[in-house]
Protein backbone atom coordinates (compact mmCIF):
# COMPACT_ATOMS: atom_id res chain seq x y z
CA UNK A 1 0.00 0.00 0.00
CA UNK A 2 1.19 2.98 -0.78
CA UNK A 3 1.10 6.12 1.73
CA UNK A 4 -0.80 9.39 1.15
CA UNK A 5 2.80 10.69 0.63
CA UNK A 6 4.33 8.61 -1.78
CA UNK A 7 1.12 8.89 -3.73
CA UNK A 8 1.92 12.65 -3.83
CA UNK A 9 5.70 11.81 -4.83
CA UNK A 10 4.72 9.74 -8.03
CA UNK A 11 2.51 11.74 -9.06
CA UNK A 12 4.95 14.79 -9.03
CA UNK A 13 7.91 12.97 -10.67
CA UNK A 14 5.34 11.39 -13.07
CA UNK A 15 4.91 15.27 -14.66
CA UNK A 16 8.40 15.39 -15.24
CA UNK A 17 7.42 12.40 -18.45
CA UNK A 18 4.80 14.22 -19.49
CA UNK A 19 5.37 15.73 -23.49
CA UNK A 20 4.75 19.00 -23.74
CA UNK A 21 1.94 20.31 -26.15
CA UNK A 22 3.20 23.24 -28.29
CA UNK A 23 0.87 25.70 -30.80
CA UNK A 24 1.25 24.59 -34.53
CA UNK A 25 3.42 27.39 -35.92
CA UNK A 26 1.24 29.72 -37.81
CA UNK A 27 3.03 31.15 -40.94
CA UNK A 28 2.63 34.63 -41.93
CA UNK A 29 1.59 35.96 -45.13
CA UNK A 30 2.40 39.11 -46.67
CA UNK A 31 0.24 40.08 -49.20
CA UNK A 32 -0.10 43.56 -51.16
CA UNK A 33 -4.67 43.83 -50.85
CA UNK A 34 -4.62 46.60 -54.01
CA UNK A 35 -5.07 44.11 -56.76
CA UNK A 36 -8.04 42.87 -57.49
CA UNK A 37 -9.20 40.43 -57.81
CA UNK A 38 -6.29 38.48 -56.61
CA UNK A 39 -5.54 40.71 -53.37
CA UNK A 40 -8.16 43.67 -51.93
CA UNK A 41 -9.89 44.90 -48.94
CA UNK A 42 -13.31 44.56 -48.39
CA UNK A 43 -16.08 46.37 -46.64
CA UNK A 44 -15.27 44.37 -43.11
CA UNK A 45 -11.66 45.15 -43.60
CA UNK A 46 -10.82 41.40 -44.44
CA UNK A 47 -8.38 40.72 -46.91
CA UNK A 48 -10.23 38.72 -50.02
CA UNK A 49 -9.76 37.59 -53.78
CA UNK A 50 -7.96 34.56 -55.75
CA UNK A 51 -4.85 34.52 -53.97
CA UNK A 52 -6.48 34.70 -50.89
CA UNK A 53 -8.76 31.75 -51.16
CA UNK A 54 -5.81 29.50 -53.11
CA UNK A 55 -3.42 30.09 -50.44
CA UNK A 56 -6.25 29.13 -47.40
CA UNK A 57 -7.18 26.08 -49.75
CA UNK A 58 -3.57 25.32 -50.08
CA UNK A 59 -2.98 25.75 -45.95
CA UNK A 60 -6.31 23.45 -45.69
CA UNK A 61 -4.48 20.47 -47.62
CA UNK A 62 -1.14 21.19 -46.24
CA UNK A 63 -1.77 21.23 -42.67
CA UNK A 64 -0.54 24.17 -41.57
CA UNK A 65 -2.15 27.58 -40.27
CA UNK A 66 -1.19 30.78 -42.58
CA UNK A 67 -1.95 34.64 -41.19
CA UNK A 68 -2.85 36.97 -43.93
CA UNK A 69 -0.96 40.64 -43.66
CA UNK A 70 -1.68 43.38 -45.65
CA UNK A 71 2.02 44.38 -46.93
CA UNK A 72 3.08 47.35 -49.30
CA UNK A 73 4.32 45.67 -52.65
CA UNK A 74 7.22 48.35 -52.62
CA UNK A 75 9.92 46.56 -49.82
CA UNK A 76 7.22 43.54 -49.39
CA UNK A 77 9.86 40.41 -51.07
CA UNK A 78 12.63 42.02 -48.09
CA UNK A 79 9.42 41.18 -45.19
CA UNK A 80 10.98 37.16 -46.33
CA UNK A 81 14.42 37.61 -45.88
CA UNK A 82 13.89 40.18 -42.78
CA UNK A 83 12.05 37.11 -41.23
CA UNK A 84 8.94 39.41 -40.78
CA UNK A 85 7.01 36.67 -43.46
CA UNK A 86 6.98 33.21 -44.05
CA UNK A 87 5.76 33.63 -47.82
CA UNK A 88 4.21 36.38 -50.31
CA UNK A 89 1.01 35.49 -51.51
CA UNK A 90 0.63 38.28 -54.00
CA UNK A 91 0.11 37.57 -57.98
CA UNK A 92 4.34 37.18 -57.82
CA UNK A 93 5.07 36.00 -61.31
CA UNK A 94 8.22 33.86 -61.43
CA UNK A 95 11.23 35.40 -63.14
CA UNK A 96 14.84 34.54 -63.27
CA UNK A 97 15.98 37.86 -61.61
CA UNK A 98 13.59 36.89 -58.48
CA UNK A 99 15.03 33.17 -58.09
CA UNK A 100 18.37 34.90 -57.65
CA UNK A 101 16.91 36.08 -54.36
CA UNK A 102 14.04 33.88 -53.09
CA UNK A 103 12.67 30.25 -53.83
CA UNK A 104 9.51 29.38 -55.28
CA UNK A 105 6.04 27.73 -55.16
CA UNK A 106 5.48 25.53 -58.38
CA UNK A 107 2.92 27.99 -60.69
CA UNK A 108 -0.80 28.43 -59.40
CA UNK A 109 -1.73 30.58 -62.09
CA UNK A 110 -1.15 31.58 -65.52
CA UNK A 111 -1.15 35.32 -66.59
CA UNK A 112 0.04 37.82 -68.79
CA UNK A 113 0.49 41.62 -69.69
CA UNK A 114 -2.23 43.67 -71.12
CA UNK A 115 -2.40 47.61 -72.67
CA UNK A 116 -4.94 49.37 -71.47
CA UNK A 117 -5.55 53.06 -73.68
CA UNK A 118 -8.53 55.24 -73.89
CA UNK A 119 -11.00 53.84 -76.54
CA UNK A 120 -10.66 56.42 -79.07
CA UNK A 121 -6.33 55.80 -78.94
CA UNK A 122 -4.88 55.04 -82.05
CA UNK A 123 -2.24 53.11 -79.59
CA UNK A 124 -2.88 49.34 -80.95
CA UNK A 125 0.37 47.20 -80.26
CA UNK A 126 3.16 47.30 -77.81
CA UNK A 127 5.96 49.14 -79.94
CA UNK A 128 3.19 52.13 -80.80
CA UNK A 129 4.03 53.18 -76.92
CA UNK A 130 7.04 54.79 -77.73
CA UNK A 131 7.18 58.10 -77.39
CA UNK A 132 4.21 57.62 -75.18
CA UNK A 133 3.94 57.86 -71.25
CA UNK A 134 3.28 54.84 -69.70
CA UNK A 135 1.96 54.04 -66.13
CA UNK A 136 3.10 50.89 -64.05
CA UNK A 137 2.98 49.41 -60.53
CA UNK A 138 6.45 50.00 -59.36
CA UNK A 139 8.56 46.92 -59.22
CA UNK A 140 6.14 44.59 -61.13
CA UNK A 141 6.97 42.88 -64.72
CA UNK A 142 5.21 45.44 -66.46
CA UNK A 143 7.41 47.69 -65.42
CA UNK A 144 9.91 45.48 -66.43
CA UNK A 145 8.93 45.30 -69.89
CA UNK A 146 8.63 49.04 -70.04
CA UNK A 147 11.53 49.40 -69.31
CA UNK A 148 13.28 47.32 -72.20
CA UNK A 149 11.02 49.44 -74.52
CA UNK A 150 11.44 52.85 -73.57
CA UNK A 151 14.99 52.45 -71.23
CA UNK A 152 15.72 52.07 -67.39
CA UNK A 153 15.90 55.53 -66.99
CA UNK A 154 12.92 56.97 -69.22
CA UNK A 155 10.99 59.91 -68.03
CA UNK A 156 8.22 58.48 -69.79
CA UNK A 157 7.56 55.86 -67.26
CA UNK A 158 5.21 56.44 -64.65
CA UNK A 159 4.88 54.53 -61.80
CA UNK A 160 2.57 54.26 -59.13
CA UNK A 161 2.29 52.31 -56.04
CA UNK A 162 -0.74 50.28 -57.56
CA UNK A 163 -2.22 49.39 -60.99
CA UNK A 164 -5.80 51.10 -60.31
CA UNK A 165 -3.84 54.02 -59.16
CA UNK A 166 -2.24 53.51 -63.22
CA UNK A 167 -5.32 52.98 -64.64
CA UNK A 168 -6.95 56.43 -62.86
CA UNK A 169 -4.16 58.49 -63.85
CA UNK A 170 -4.77 56.92 -67.67
CA UNK A 171 -8.51 57.86 -66.80
CA UNK A 172 -7.40 61.37 -65.97
CA UNK A 173 -4.98 61.84 -69.24
CA UNK A 174 -1.55 61.91 -67.29
CA UNK A 175 -0.45 58.91 -69.30
CA UNK A 176 -1.00 57.42 -72.44
CA UNK A 177 -1.33 53.86 -71.95
CA UNK A 178 -1.06 51.28 -68.82
CA UNK A 179 0.77 48.12 -68.86
CA UNK A 180 -0.07 45.49 -66.12
CA UNK A 181 -1.07 42.25 -65.25
CA UNK A 182 -4.31 40.97 -67.82
CA UNK A 183 -6.46 39.42 -64.47
CA UNK A 184 -6.24 42.90 -63.10
CA UNK A 185 -6.86 45.24 -66.28
CA UNK A 186 -9.86 43.31 -67.05
CA UNK A 187 -11.01 43.06 -63.64
CA UNK A 188 -11.15 46.79 -63.23
CA UNK A 189 -12.55 47.48 -66.75
CA UNK A 190 -15.46 45.24 -65.52
CA UNK A 191 -16.25 46.60 -62.31
CA UNK A 192 -16.07 50.35 -64.59
CA UNK A 193 -17.94 49.98 -67.73
CA UNK A 194 -18.05 53.51 -67.90
CA UNK A 195 -14.53 54.35 -67.95
CA UNK A 196 -14.37 54.13 -71.88
CA UNK A 197 -11.35 52.17 -71.80
CA UNK A 198 -9.99 49.19 -74.07
CA UNK A 199 -7.37 46.88 -73.92
CA UNK A 200 -4.80 45.27 -76.63
CA UNK A 201 -3.37 41.73 -76.56
CA UNK A 202 0.23 42.35 -77.74
CA UNK A 203 1.65 38.94 -79.24
CA UNK A 204 4.84 39.38 -78.36
CA UNK A 205 4.08 39.41 -74.31
CA UNK A 206 5.06 36.00 -73.03
CA UNK A 207 2.64 33.65 -70.50
CA UNK A 208 3.92 34.28 -67.10
CA UNK A 209 3.12 32.29 -63.92
CA UNK A 210 2.36 33.38 -60.67
CA UNK A 211 3.81 31.47 -57.65
CA UNK A 212 3.93 31.45 -53.61
CA UNK A 213 7.49 33.15 -52.82
CA UNK A 214 9.00 31.88 -49.84
CA UNK A 215 13.23 32.82 -48.20
CA UNK A 216 15.80 31.72 -50.05
CA UNK A 217 16.70 27.62 -48.92
CA UNK A 218 12.99 27.08 -47.25
CA UNK A 219 12.72 24.20 -48.37
CA UNK A 220 10.52 22.62 -45.79
CA UNK A 221 7.68 25.53 -46.27
CA UNK A 222 7.84 25.21 -50.48
CA UNK A 223 7.15 20.88 -50.11
CA UNK A 224 4.07 21.67 -47.90
CA UNK A 225 2.90 24.39 -50.42
CA UNK A 226 3.45 22.61 -52.76
CA UNK A 227 1.85 19.57 -51.79
CA UNK A 228 -1.44 21.87 -51.20
CA UNK A 229 -1.16 22.95 -54.46
CA UNK A 230 -1.19 19.91 -56.39
CA UNK A 231 -4.04 18.53 -53.97
CA UNK A 232 -6.50 21.57 -54.71
CA UNK A 233 -5.39 21.24 -58.40
CA UNK A 234 -6.48 17.15 -57.92
CA UNK A 235 -9.88 17.00 -56.21
CA UNK A 236 -11.22 20.26 -57.91
CA UNK A 237 -11.32 22.64 -55.32
CA UNK A 238 -8.77 24.73 -57.70
CA UNK A 239 -11.57 24.82 -60.19
CA UNK A 240 -14.13 25.98 -58.10
CA UNK A 241 -12.35 29.50 -56.75
CA UNK A 242 -10.58 30.03 -60.57
CA UNK A 243 -14.45 29.89 -61.51
CA UNK A 244 -15.61 31.93 -59.22
CA UNK A 245 -13.08 34.94 -60.13
CA UNK A 246 -12.81 34.47 -63.60
CA UNK A 247 -15.92 32.59 -64.73
CA UNK A 248 -15.20 29.61 -67.27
Amino acid sequence: MFSKKNIILLLASATLFVTPVYAAKVYQVATDAAYAPFESVNDKKEIVGFDMDVIKAVALKAGIEVQLHNTPWEGIFATLSSGDRDLVASAVTITPERKQSMDFSDPYFEAKQLIAVGKKSNINNFSALKGKKVGVQTGTTGDEIVQKLLGKTSPNIKRFESTPLAIKELLNGGVDAVVADNGVVINFIANNKSSSLKTIDDATFAKEFYGFAVKKGNKELLEKLNKGIAAIKADGTYDKIHKKYFGN
